[in-house]
């Protein structure tokens, strides 16, 4: 009879203490995604410099993301160190690990918080015979915090507009600093999916 009472009694506090559990996502989780191009307009070695990529993610009870994104830089960008046929210039491209929070993601415009963490090269080319030619590579590490104001076109098309800012690190090029390789980005995306 005492085993029998203390084998309710422990079943019924084990039951409470699950019951009473507190956890990150509770209730029934929604899953969704999204992918789409990303143009952002920023400063590179003190010109201006234009990047276009992509980013795609997993999106967790229409709050949190989880995926990633890559950019490249399309323009040229002078590297202002003089190469036996004229300057040099360069390109770099970037990309890595994003996570977003997205808040009050059912009104029309809202806002979101992403990082970006992750490497990316530049790559610096001269120009011989009027062809251009890598000569020299680095590898960096990047982060990226940014902000974001996403109006919702429509359940399936979300237009974001934010800000962000470029920190380089691990440059070791001599015509290049990390300075020059960061800064500050104007982001524009389009983003088609399951919000």
């Amino acid at each position: 009879m005492i085993r029998t009472t203390m084998l309710i009694a422990a079943v019924v506090l084990l039951s409470t203490t699950v019951i009473a559990q507190e956890t990150l996502i509770s209730g029934e989780m929604e899953s969704g995604g999204f992918g789409g191009p990303v143009v952002k307009l920023g400063t590179v070695n003190g010109e201006s410099g234009i990047f276009v990529g992509g980013r795609g993610g997993w999106i967790v009870n229409h709050t949190f993301v989880l995926g990633g994104g890559g950019y490249g830089l399309v323009n040229r960008i002078n590297a202002r160190r003089p190469s036996r046929n004229g300057f040099q210039y360069f390109q770099m491209g970037y990309g890595g690990l994003e996570v977003e929070y997205i808040s009050e993601w059912e009104k029309l415009i809202h806002l979101s918080l992403q990082v970006l963490v992750g490497g990316g090269g530049v790559y610096y080319s001269g120009a011989e015979n009027g062809m251009a030619h890598n000569q020299e590579q680095d590898a960096f590490f990047v982060l990226e915090p940014a902000v974001h104001a996403n109006l919702n076109v429509t359940s399936r098309f979300v237009v974001s507009l934010g800000m962000s800012y470029r920190y380089i690190s691990g440059v070791t090029h001599p015509a290049t600093s990390n300075a020059d390789l960061g800064g500050l980005n104007t982001v524009l995306t389009f983003r088609f999916g399951k919000f």
